[in-house]
């Protein structure tokens, strides 16, 4: 199964990126471009977990349902559910580690298995070339959780 791993760093403290990661509120996709409102729907929602299908119009529309848990400290962990190319062995891990001048590395770990011939094609692509895109993408995120931290 196609796999990816990234490493960032941040400004922001674990628990506000989290915070950030787990808002399911209408500027969701402000700060999580691959989350758009026509495909945002949240199921259900508790203290420490969520279910909720987000989506993209990029790439012709590809949606999954996520069953988000952060009840283990300084870690997110997001497991398919549902999904119109990702199978259930698919699904998204942030583990946070802060850092002395008290912003966090973020590690994150991205596994996809693919549904269907669209989702396998998908995927294969993501872990051949998709890193340097997937990276550009969680910059962005953080940029957007960095400067509404900063105001």
């Amino acid at each position: 199964m196609p796999t990816i791993r990234l490493t960032e760093t941040t400004t922001v403290t674990p628990e506000r990126f989290i915070a950030a990661l787990t808002d399911f509120g209408p500027r969701r996709g402000e700060v999580w471009t691959n989350s758009t409102p026509e495909y945002l729907q949240v199921h259900s929602l508790s203290e420490t977990s969520a279910d909720v299908t987000e989506g993209s119009s990029a790439g012709g529309g590809t949606w999954e349902r996520l069953s988000y848990d952060w009840s283990t400290p300084n870690r997110v962990t997001m497991v398919t559910t549902d999904s119109n190319i990702w199978g259930r062995a698919s699904g998204h891990d942030y583990t946070l580690v802060p850092n002395r001048d008290g912003g966090s590395t973020i590690n994150i770990v991205i596994v996809r298995q693919g549904r269907n011939v669209r989702g396998v094609l998908i995927g294969a692509l993501a872990a051949l070339i998709g890193k340097p895109f997937i990276r550009r993408e969680l910059r962005k995120s953080i940029a957007a959780i960095e400067a509404s931290a900063a105001s």
